[in-house]
């Protein structure tokens, strides 16, 4: 554009054109020019603030995401080191209850084991004043009597959630 209008001024300067129409043309073609020039120039100079503002913006993002992202790595380092620990709790019992196993009878095991996957983990529980500790009722007289009178060695179920009844000294019996 602005190489048509130094060639249109040059035309108009050099004097070559001798018409009064094709000078009044001319004219208005380089004012015409001027217009769409500072027209395409304020064009550019908003293009420019808006890049810039957008610049500034992707700078504050990036500094968002890196203090993000050293959060989860924070976190990931913190939940990675617990289970660590975890993995190690559960290598040392693991390796307890091996060893307390060994003294149980293998049909009293497999019965704990058993009553334990079917109540989410808890196969026996204690009898605390009356109550079973896996489901919280308390027992009646009768099926307390039944416990009193059972052998010590004996193995008890709570007769509303089955598991099995640890007795202690403070059953209530």
């Amino acid at each position: 554009m602005r190489q048509r209008a130094a060639r249109d001024q040059k035309r108009l300067d050099s004097g070559a054109v001798t018409s009064p129409k094709d000078l009044e043309s001319l004219q208005r073609e380089l004012a015409s020019l001027a217009k769409r020039q500072g027209d395409l120039e304020d064009i550019v100079l908003e293009v420019m603030e808006r890049r810039e503002a957008a610049q500034a913006r992707a700078t504050e993002l990036s500094g968002r995401v890196d203090a993000v992202q050293a959060k989860v790595d924070d976190v990931t380092a913190r939940r990675d080191a617990a289970y660590a620990e975890i993995d190690g709790e559960a290598d040392t019992v693991t390796k307890e209850r091996g060893l307390t196993v060994a003294d149980i009878p293998a049909d009293l095991l497999k019965l704990y084991d058993r009553l334990r996957e079917k109540h989410g983990g808890i196969g026996a529980a204690r009898l605390y004043q009356r109550r079973c500790e896996g489901c919280r009722l308390e027992l009646d007289l009768t099926e307390l009597n039944d416990v009193r009178s059972a052998a010590a060695d004996t193995v008890v179920r709570c007769e509303n959630c089955s598991r099995i009844l640890v007795r202690t000294p403070d059953s209530g019996l």
